[in-house]
């Protein structure tokens, strides 16, 4: 196995473990990883559209839709129309929901400091650096600039 082989391999096993322990760890919170990142990017933009929260989450709007639907069924989310676009709904962040998202987002902070203690400092500033030059490339890849 080359080298390029073992890193793919080590990169996509490090993400396996790391979504199956934030599966475990937000299902404390009754969430999904997906119900998770939903609130964080509803609370970091109070309004977004489906559209503009199936852009970020890189799923398509059905997918959304049923996310948003668990959401609401929790109290956690409203939709309410846009002011001006009467096809466009807004997605807000209720009480519970913010509630939620701040205790989630806190002990997920505290959950991956213990996660990522085995990193020394020196080496997680290597990997920082080599994996924000990788997802550079491999966005660039996507958007079509490089083969």
């Amino acid at each position: 196995m080359s080298d390029k082989e073992r890193l793919y391999n080590l990169i996509k096993e490090t993400f396996l473990l790391l979504d199956d322990g934030d599966r475990r760890f937000f299902s404390r919170f009754d969430l999904t990883v997906s119900r998770y990142y939903a609130l964080h990017h509803i609370g970091a933009q109070p309004g977004i559209s489906f559209s503009q929260l199936s852009d970020r989450m890189v799923c398509d709007k059905s997918n959304v839709t049923r996310i948003i639907k668990g959401l609401e069924a929790c109290d956690f989310v409203v939709r309410q129309p846009h002011e001006t676009d009467g096809r466009t709904l807004r997605l807000y962040l209720t009480d519970v929901g913010k509630s939620v998202l701040n205790s989630a987002t806190s002990a997920h902070k505290a959950y991956n400091e213990v996660r990522l203690a085995a990193v020394s400092d020196l080496t997680e500033k290597n990997l920082i650096q080599g994996l924000a030059a990788l997802n550079q490339f491999l966005q660039q890849e996507i958007d079509g600039a490089t083969v």
